[in-house]
């Protein structure tokens, strides 16, 4: 399977691309899952690989018996890959930053003085508790530790605040996925939930970039 299929696989029909994994490889998914998560957090070009279903099929394929998934093993696995993920992007962020503006990454993402500044202020109205925030929304969260990287807030601070999202974000997900997938009408519903998981996550975005226009307009 070329590398382009094996993302449209992954991106439209996550359950069923791990569920065939796992019935041809066995335990190396557990090296797949972590290997995604720490891209989709770690790798700012790859803020689209799936994150929160992931979480919740993983979850839903160790509650299967017959996968013989240990569920507290792939918890804590993943909490590892997001925590490794989140700190290669701020280091990224925090060397671009030294480099001074005009620095790129990938030839893709400049950085700008007034982008340092709109980070900060950022950091400074909403606080660390919006690293844990920013953990829950697809594509910030890849953001997220890169700007904050970019920014001057200290790793100290940044890595407590880090550490939590991270255990947050993937126990609750994954145990979701654990206790209710199987249950039948989640089963025969299981795209919809996942669909619902995604929408309820970027929402709070959907929301702000409103408000901003409202503001902006006003």
């Amino acid at each position: 399977m070329e590398i382009l299929e094996i993302f449209k696989e992954l991106l439209t029909n996550t359950k069923g691309f791990l569920e065939l994994f796992v019935s041809e490889n066995g335990s190396l998914i557990y090296g797949l899952l972590f290997l995604i998560v720490f891209c989709e957090t770690g790798l700012v070009v790859l803020p689209l690989l799936p994150g929160d279903s992931l979480l919740f099929t993983a979850g839903v394929l160790a509650g299967n018996p017959t996968n013989n998934l240990n569920v507290v093993l792939i918890i804590i696995l993943l909490i590892a890959a997001a925590l490794m993920g989140d700190n290669t992007n701020y280091f990224i962020g925090k060397f671009l930053a030294k480099k001074g503006e005009g620095a790129k990454l990938f030839g893709i993402f400049t950085i700008k003085k007034e982008y340092i500044q709109k980070t900060e202020s950022f950091y400074e109205k909403h606080g660390s508790m919006a690293i844990i925030v920013a953990r829950f929304v697809p594509i910030v969260r890849t953001f997220a530790p890169f700007v904050a990287g970019v920014g001057s807030m200290k790793y100290s601070r940044y890595i407590t605040f880090c550490v939590i999202g991270a255990v947050l974000w993937v126990s609750v997900i994954t145990l979701a996925g654990y206790f209710l997938g199987n249950i039948p009408w989640v089963q025969k519903n299981f795209e919809k939930i996942v669909l619902g998981i995604v929408f309820a996550s970027v929402l709070p975005v959907i929301i702000g970039v409103i408000k901003s226009q409202l503001a902006a307009k006003k």
